[in-house]
């Protein structure tokens, strides 16, 4: 992997659970929602990565703790090197500060969001309807960039349309959202995440709420833009079908912790985790010849208020043992650029 553009390490996201009058009565201990605990990773430049996981597992917390959107509970997040939660919020040190040639808290904030942006999972929620599309596209222009001459502003917004596919641009500058089919709305999105020209891309599932029939138009797109600008680009979905398709790299998250990470490829033939191979075995296979044995989890997904001693897995795993309710399995090498939280995983070093 070449040189980390973004580096996750040891990140905690507590949320208070709200206490009742006759919590406080009965003197109730407070309760926390952890729906992040403990999660370390890194992404390298232009790497595709994808965040995997069942809903509730943590994925879209953690891509609103490195956008700073919300703040982390403990732990950090480094964005080229620098502290992401306090650049995020304006409150960089001089060296730092120096180092991205701003002044002021507003434009540390204001840096920050022209190299990291976000592209929403609904496009019909993401997209103001009052707004033309030359509108959305040119608002985030005009607010980091004052005074831009027309010329700039409509050659930035050309570009980011035209590289989404929405061509000729002037074609739909004057359109409104609601003119727009749903594939076409999304590329708005993704097309107003790149009019400032980010070196980072968090994308909320962004085929999720896409016919079957384009979201691999919209998959090959963001491939596409990975190769053509230098985009990183963190995917967060629940469905391995289309990361398989595109990412670099997989990163499986349950309950808030990361069980597996390695090369899509290598994951998803020949997973080591027990939650991976079951998520692999009941993902759709292009030819049913070759269809695997499902593995079917016992139970839900357990409370984040109150997650299981030892490995968080086992209430639900096949192959759990008693050692597993005492011991919670840390991520461990399993192979080149593979590492696995499992104490019974094939391929890692055991402590007997």
């Amino acid at each position: 992997m070449t040189k980390p553009i973004l580096e996750v390490k040891d990140l905690y996201k507590y949320f208070p659970v709200a206490h009742s009058m006759m919590d406080k009565i009965l003197r109730r201990p407070h309760l926390e929602v952890k729906a992040l605990d403990g999660v370390s990773f890194s992404v390298g430049k232009a790497e595709i990565v994808a965040l995997v996981g069942e809903s509730g597992s943590g994925k879209t917390t953690l891509s609103l703790n490195i956008l700073g959107l919300q703040s982390p509970t403990r732990g950090e997040a480094f964005f080229n090197d620098l502290p992401l939660g306090k650049w995020a919020v304006g409150k960089l040190d001089q060296k730092d500060r120096r180092r991205i040639g701003v002044k002021s808290r507003r434009s540390q904030t204001l840096a920050f969001r022209r190299r990291a942006q976000m592209i929403f999972q609904d496009p019909y929620e993401s997209l103001n309807p009052r707004q033309s599309i030359w509108e959305i596209m040119a608002e985030p222009l005009e607010i980091h960039f004052p005074g831009i001459r027309e010329d700039v502003k409509e050659r930035k917004v050309r570009s980011a349309l035209e590289d989404c596919g929405l061509t000729p641009a002037e074609h739909f500058w004057d359109r409104y959202p609601d003119e727009l089919s749903g594939g076409q709305r999304q590329r708005v999105v993704i097309a107003s995440a790149l009019v400032l020209e980010p070196d980072l891309l968090l994308a909320d599932e962004p085929v999720s709420m896409l016919d079957v029939s384009i979201r691999a138009d919209i998959l090959t797109l963001l491939r596409t833009i990975r190769d053509v600008r230098g985009v990183t680009i963190l995917y967060t979905t629940h469905d391995l079908a289309t990361a398989g398709y595109f990412t670099d790299r997989m990163i499986v998250m349950y309950l808030g912790r990361i069980v597996e990470e390695g090369p899509t490829i290598e994951v998803l033939t020949s997973p080591k985790h027990p939650y991976t191979q079951a998520l692999v075995s009941v993902a759709p296979a292009p030819n049913p010849r070759k269809r695997k044995q499902r593995v079917i989890l016992k139970g839900e997904l357990p409370n984040a208020v109150q997650i299981p001693s030892g490995c968080r897995f086992h209430p639900r795993c096949p192959i759990a043992q008693e050692r597993c309710k005492q011991e919670d399995p840390s991520l461990t090498d399993a192979g080149p650029n593979r590492r696995v939280a499992c104490l019974f995983a094939e391929g890692i070093k055991r402590n007997e």
